[in-house]
């Protein structure tokens, strides 16, 4: 056991959660500022890693009967923890659901598996058709839940099915992709809690060399476009239909927009950055200011990309 127990939790739950998994994996007041990619946000009064898809299954169960508030986190690239902190139980899916195996033209990933590494095997064994996806922050599972994309390429575009631990831990199954009725930052799961276990990738042979170049180039133009050297969520705000989210801030005047140590990125205003030790409050405040500046003057409704939690 690590830290001090929260005060809204109740100790029965902890002990419960020890029975299941090993208590060095079990957190209590956990500072999610370690947890996710903003490196803000409050506490959570406990934090489980499950091992396998079975634990997993069994931590659900439980919370699920002892009516327990609790939520599942992959790589955090996506999640703001308010200051306020979080009294339930974050489960997190890290490094055990890492795996990645190469079956033909497919590449079979547990939910965990950051994007970088997916895309790194995908190379080396010369597939091609994640490239769009080497420089996504984050992991697979978030990429599902979500349908990440980027550079006119979505996840749906190359998953071909899921497997998936059911909200309540009762049953694992498998879906496919057309099942899960993915769109923009979108997906099934995001309205069923169904959690991620591994997922099946569709690829195509294709040139080493040429599969190299284009994540290089692909690279280079994040690199230079976007404020990769600071802590942030990635793109904030999702993109309203007919808008490019960046543009409508720059041009409502938000462009390097400070609230603490939280700003809008002067290098694509599409971004708020932590610059400076921001919190979370600092960041939510400013994502509010930004959004009213935005539609006073455009009458357009930023809607956050970014799950707020707390």
């Amino acid at each position: 056991m690590k830290g001090m127990t929260t005060a809204g939790m109740n100790r029965e739950i902890i002990e419960k959660l020890q029975s299941i998994v090993d208590s060095s994996r079990v957190y209590t007041d956990a500072h999610m500022d370690k947890y996710t990619s903003f490196r803000a946000g409050g506490r959570a009064a406990v934090l489980v890693e499950p091992e396998s898809a079975e634990e997993l299954k069994q931590i659900l169960r439980m919370l699920d009967e002892a009516e327990c508030p609790h939520m599942v986190l992959g790589n955090g690239s996506n999640v703001l923890v308010k200051d306020s902190g979080y009294d339930g139980v974050i489960v997190r899916i890290g490094k055990a659901f890492s795996s990645i195996r190469i079956d033909g033209e497919h590449v079979v990933c547990g939910s965990g598996a950051l994007m970088s590494a997916v895309a790194k095997a995908a190379l080396d064994e010369s597939l091609t058709g994640f490239e769009f996806a080497s420089g996504i922050p984050g992991s697979i599972g978030g990429a599902v839940f979500m349908n990440a994309g980027a550079y006119g390429g979505e996840i749906k575009d190359i998953l071909d099915d899921v497997r998936l631990v059911s909200a309540d831990g009762t049953r694992d199954f498998c879906m496919s992709a057309e099942d899960l009725k993915m769109g923009y930052r979108h997906s099934l799961i995001q309205e069923t809690g169904d959690i991620v276990v591994e997922a099946r990738l569709r690829l195509a042979r294709g040139d080493m060399d040429a599969i190299r170049e284009e994540m290089a180039e692909l690279t280079s133009r994040r690199n230079s476009k976007q404020p990769v050297q600071y802590p942030s969520a990635g793109s904030t705000f999702k993109r309203p239909e007919g808008h490019f989210a960046g543009k409508l801030i720059q041009d409502a005047g938000c462009k390097g927009l400070q609230i603490g140590g939280a700003q809008v990125s002067e290098l694509h205003s599409g971004f708020i950055i932590n610059k400076d030790n921001a919190t979370a409050t600092d960041i939510l405040q400013l994502m509010e200011v930004v959004a009213a500046k935005v539609y006073n003057d455009f009458g357009v409704q930023l809607e956050p990309e970014v799950r707020i939690i707390g």
